[in-house]
């Protein structure tokens, strides 16, 4: 079956996840990605190892479809490598900061001289201009700086989320920039430069807490696992375990308090609106903590949701690879990879299309795996490809 981006060829040089990631989306639906590794394997491979050549489970699920060429950019000939692929390419990414993008000859304005229908996907921390242009910085860097930080977990020190939502949200931000500069480049035969930032996400992810403050002067601090604007929203614990509620609105409301057996409350006006339920919470909490106590996870689950009332057991890492939902779903998809004692499961493709589904085609590649293909496939001849090799370009 042919898949929508079939064609598209994708040149990756990012790091981590806001540039492999969005690439990785890209190839799930077809695209052919290049990967642009250094010369024995780019640091962000070796993060939480799973392997024996110590590749880690981040990696290998955002670099799945992808070819590898190993370059370095500071060797003979490499500039001619760099020159050959952009010439091929439909497709840039690149989460380097804009002084590497000009030394490397793969900022726009570089770019769009070699080819001027390329589209560059440039995800940096800050962004191109302002003040912080050329610092550098990590997902957890904006979760601090976005506010984001400053409102997690419970009074008393910031607290980063787990997941790395900066980076993940930053790439999705790319990948449908992507998409719609390729597009418009069918329309018009334009490419155009896609900028996307962490910090851009960051505020954006935001936005609800900044305008509640700006407009009515409200200062919010940290709340736990409460929700600020509706109730009640918490984590519970259960007989057997814990489970997360989550109340909106009046009508939620109603169907909560009839499950609970506390319909007195729906005439008490401490508990009218969603604000007043999240300013009353203790209220609320008084109600649900002994009523979850008695019962067990599934019990608690089971009655909420015969009212239709969110909720849903707290699991650690072992439960959601055993949950019969994401197993029906096939959200995970085990794929064998040299040197572990298991096929890792990887994250399947998690943008379904309904007449050409994407999904994981092949393995992530080692270091510097299709070196020689692609060298082939740019017209270097043999001698040229030895002559790279020993000057340790390739």
């Amino acid at each position: 079956m042919a898949l929508p981006l079939d064609g598209i060829r994708v040149i990756d040089f990012g790091r981590y996840i806001a540039g492999p990631y969005a690439a990785m989306l890209l190839g799930d639906m077809g695209a052919e990605v290049i990967r642009i590794d250094r010369r024995g394997g780019s640091e962000d491979r070796y993060l939480g190892p799973v392997a024996e050549s110590g590749e880690g489970g981040m990696f290998l699920s955002i670099n799945r479809n992808k070819r590898s060429l190993t370059l370095d950019p500071s060797k003979q000939g490499a500039d001619e490598v760099i020159r050959r692929l952009i010439k091929s390419a439909d497709v840039v990414v690149a989460n380097l900061p804009m002084p590497v993008l000009k030394k490397m000859g793969i900022d726009y304005d570089s770019l769009k001289a070699l080819k001027p229908d390329i589209v560059l996907m440039m995800a940096s921390t800050f962004g191109p201009d302002g003040p912080y242009a050329e610092r550098v910085g990590f997902d957890t860097v904006v979760q601090a700086m976005s506010g984001a930080m400053s409102l997690t977990g419970f009074p008393g020190t910031p607290v980063r989320a787990l997941v790395p939502f900066e980076d993940y949200g930053t790439a999705l931000h790319g990948a449908f920039g992507v998409m719609t500069a390729l597009f418009h480049r069918q329309q018009t035969g334009e490419g155009q430069c896609v900028d996307v930032s962490l910090l851009s996400t960051g505020v954006t992810f935001m936005i609800p807490f900044l305008a509640e403050r700006s407009v009515t002067g409200i200062k919010r601090e940290q709340w736990g696992n409460r929700a600020f604007w509706a109730g009640p929203t918490d984590c519970y614990k259960t007989k057997d375990g814990w489970v997360n509620v989550a109340v909106n609105g009046r009508p939620m409301f109603k169907r909560w308090a009839r499950a609970v057996g506390r319909e007195d409350l729906l005439e008490d006006p401490d508990l009218e609106k969603d604000l007043d339920r999240a300013n009353h919470a203790d209220k609320l909490d008084a109600v649900m903590v002994p009523w979850c106590k008695v019962r067990v996870s599934d019990e608690v689950i089971a009655e909420l949701e015969k009212a239709r009332v969110p909720c849903g057991p707290v699991f650690d890492v072992d439960q959601v690879l055993a949950d019969p939902h994401v197993q029906a779903r096939g959200l995970l998809k085990n794929v064998a990879f040299p040197g572990t004692e298991s096929d890792p499961p990887l994250a399947d493709t998690p943008v379904r299309l309904s007449a050409t589904p994407g999904g994981i085609r092949h393995r992530a590649p080692l270091p510097g795996e299709h070196t020689d293909d692609v060298l082939d496939e740019l017209g270097f001849s043999a001698e040229q490809v030895t002559e790279l090799k020993g000057s340790e370009a390739v």
